[in-house]
């Protein structure tokens, strides 16, 4: 069968109207033996679209066959007729001029607009003038077009205030579908979240300063989806408590000081810097070169702003040391014998440094026999041992510096007691003192002799 379209107009038909038909019966076949059934193409169409009512299974022995609008076949309903036996389109009353029938029963229907959805009837009468129905329906849909966000309060201030955003489609609502996200993640309702409107209104209460977006509106119906640009919030907050740095609080003499205050808030904070209580500066940073002792102090950063009128202040001591002179070790005498007692002296001129004592280069572990006293700066060893014996120092030091004193060698003297017993000769008992250092110069020599 041939698969041209009778029409009026002396068949002027747009080619841009025909290219979804030739698409679709492009591969037409003569009809089968069935039941006919009629498939809208899309049965979902956008505005300003085509749709093809296809038929299938249409019987070759047809007398006619028409197409009624309103699910109801009467004449002010009737669209076009084409009789078969004379190859004539008859256009009726719901004739809109957009419509085109074809010889296989299909109908298409160009440039549809919202008017043009509903249920369609198509009406064959066989050559006995028999007469049997067949429908089909198709639903229309605008094309959305960019949605925008709007809000009801364009400066939220932190857990004070709540926000609601809407969605401006600029189409008709029916049938849309609303999703929010907020930094490319999907939202829904929560403890402050709400939704409302079928989802058009995005409610935040208490904001916080992370609800500040940015928010994207996205909008669909069954035949397009678009986005809204990103939307973000301007909220106020803060300032937090003000962070000074470096965290250094003490310098040497002659050092530059340079101190920076971050404090977070919306809008940004104006600073001030107070010195031992008096106004110094009105700026972020604070910078005072060659430093002395005199500049040890309090420093205090002062953060205003100036839309929530709220303030912050955090305060830096700061210490100015000089460097450390180097100590001396005395000690009352650098031979003594075991069980007598020593006493070394730490002598230096600062006050308030750390003093730590060094046995052989290491940091000295005290025993039950050695105490300290007068801010560790003295050494009593009672009673020495042998295993005292050895180089002593002492090591002060404050913040910004580290000295060391002279270094004593301390020689401890032991007593060796030896018996002497002869069964002819008995010898009365001899107690010998020397230095542990000869007695085992002399242990050495006799073992190597021997």
């Amino acid at each position: 069968m041939e698969l041209a379209s009778a029409h009026l107009h002396k068949g002027q038909v747009p080619w841009g109207g025909l290219l979804l038909t030739a698409s679709l019966l492009a591969s037409w076949s003569p009809p089968t033996t069935g039941q006919v059934t009629i498939e809208a193409m899309p049965p979902q169409v956008a505005e300003d679209n085509d749709v093809l009512l296809l038929v299938h299974n249409l019987t070759q022995r047809l007398a006619s066959f028409a197409w009624f609008k309103e699910n109801t076949i009467s004449t002010n309903n009737e669209i076009t007729r084409f009789v078969t036996a004379t190859n004539e389109t008859i256009t009726g009353p719901a004739y809109s001029g957009r419509e085109i029938i074809y010889r296989n029963g299909s109908l298409l229907i160009q440039r549809v607009t919202k008017n043009y959805m509903g249920v369609y009837i198509l009406e064959m009468t066989d050559e006995r003038y028999r007469r049997t129905e067949a429908t089909v329906q198709f639903h229309v849909y605008p094309l959305l077009l960019k949605s925008n966000i709007t809000s009801n309060n364009s400066n939220p201030v932190e857990g004070d205030d709540s926000v609601s955003l809407t969605c401006e489609s600029y189409t008709d609502p029916d049938d849309i579908t609303y999703l929010w996200s907020r930094n490319g993640e999907s939202l829904s309702e929560g403890d402050r979240l709400k939704l409302s409107e079928g989802n058009r209104t995005l409610t935040l209460l208490n904001v916080t300063r992370n609800d500040t977006g940015p928010y994207v509106c996205e909008t669909r119906n069954p035949v397009s989806v678009n986005r809204s640009d990103p939307f973000s919030l301007n909220i106020i907050y803060g300032p937090d408590t003000p962070i000074i740095s470096p965290s250094d609080i003490y310098l040497h003499p002659g050092s530059n000081l340079n101190l920076s205050c971050h404090a977070a808030s919306n809008p940004p904070a104006q600073y001030f810097w107070l010195i031992n209580e008096k106004p110094h500066a009105s700026s972020q940073e604070l910078f005072i070169p060659n430093i002395t002792t005199n500049n040890s102090g309090t420093y205090t950063c002062f953060v205003n702003n100036s839309v929530t009128g709220l303030n912050r202040t955090t305060v830096k001591n700061i210490t100015v040391l000089e460097p450390l002179s180097k100590p001396t070790l005395k000690v009352t005498n650098t031979t003594v014998k075991e069980l007598d007692s020593v006493t070394l002296t730490c002598v230096l001129n600062d006050i308030g440094a750390n003093i730590r004592w060094l046995f052989n280069s290491q940091s000295l572990q005290l025993t039950e026999r050695m105490t300290l006293s007068q801010n560790d700066s003295i050494l009593r060893i009672d009673p020495i041992k042998r295993e005292d014996a050895g180089e002593y120092q002492c090591e002060i030091s404050n913040p910004v510096s580290v000295e060391i004193s002279n270094s004593i060698k301390m020689d401890v003297l032991w007593e060796v007691t030896s018996e002497i017993s002869q069964s002819t000769n008995p010898q009365p008992p001899t107690t010998i003192g020397l230095l542990l250092t000869t007695l085992l110069t002399r242990w050495m020599t006799s073992h190597t002799l021997s």
